[in-house]
């Protein structure tokens, strides 16, 4: 594997800036979310993945105007904080199947056969749908047909 930078999910939601402790394990990330996300991180991943507002707000299924008002308060409700950090896994992992966050990038935008030909920032508004993205993920790493 080339040497290439580390996507992390703390790193595409602004990294220390953002998160002054970046959390180590899944159990630290969940203590984050229950006390909210800074709303800087929204600004952090728009910037991160050059998605609008609109994109943005379709993938986490939160209307665009209370993304809009959780800005000016300052933090993410636990379930938007879920949402965020659920998109910000699944474009580290494809940044790491890929081995480029632009490629990685792409595939998310463009319909994939194994997923019924739906992009798969589509379908990471649910569970279920990012279950099917990451294990579509994991067939694209392994060399199975995807």
């Amino acid at each position: 594997m080339n040497v290439i930078e580390k996507i992390s999910p703390d790193s595409l939601l602004g990294g220390r800036a953002v998160l002054p402790h970046p959390p180590r394990s899944g159990l630290e990330w969940v203590d984050v979310v229950r006390h909210g996300i800074s709303s800087r991180a929204l600004d952090a991943m728009l910037k991160s993945i050059g998605l609008s507002q609109a994109e943005l707000a379709q993938a986490l299924d939160i209307p665009e105007r209370t993304l809009a008002r959780r800005k000016r308060e300052g933090v993410l409700s636990r379930e938007e904080s879920a949402k965020l950090l659920r998109l910000a896994r699944v474009v580290a992992r494809a940044a790491e199947v890929f081995e480029d966050l632009g490629a990685a990038l792409a595939w998310l935008k463009t319909p994939v056969g194994a997923l019924a030909d739906a992009t798969p920032l589509s379908l990471i508004d649910t569970d279920i749908g990012t279950e099917s993205v990451m294990d579509t993920l994991g067939r694209i790493e392994h060399g199975v047909f995807a």
